[in-house]
């Protein structure tokens, strides 16, 4: 099983980043995907997240009109669109799948390892 986090980086507040999550040896379309982010001194916060289908998202108050989650079940592919990004959206970002069928309060069944965000004021 492997869950594999790109595109992070460097990025001035308001501007963007997609991050996408690449999955691998699972089903992955029985699997609920979100993405969960890890700030220096805080506790992991769940941001995002999607259903097997893709037809229920969840976001968090905190990115909600911001971040957008999808998914691409042919590709075994989640991403998240980032806009509008704040300094207080620098963390770690990991996406995590869930052999729930839903979107919302999701666990991790199998995690990646992570991709840095950091957004400068």
């Amino acid at each position: 099983v492997q869950l594999v986090e790109s595109g992070g980086g460097l990025v001035r507040a308001g501007g963007s980043l997609r991050l996408s999550c690449a999955a691998s040896g699972f089903t992955f379309d029985d699997y609920g995907i979100g993405w969960f982010r890890r700030a220096p001194g805080k506790e992991r916060e769940f941001v995002a997240g999607i259903n097997w289908s893709g037809s229920s998202t969840y976001h968090a108050d905190s990115v909600k009109g911001r971040f957008t989650i999808s998914r691409d079940n042919a590709q075994n592919m989640v991403y998240l669109q980032m806009n509008s990004l704040k300094p207080e959206d620098t963390a770690v970002y990991y996406c995590a799948a869930d052999h729930r069928d839903r979107a919302a309060a999701l666990r991790g069944d199998y995690w990646g390892q992570g991709t840095q965000v950091t957004v400068s004021s």
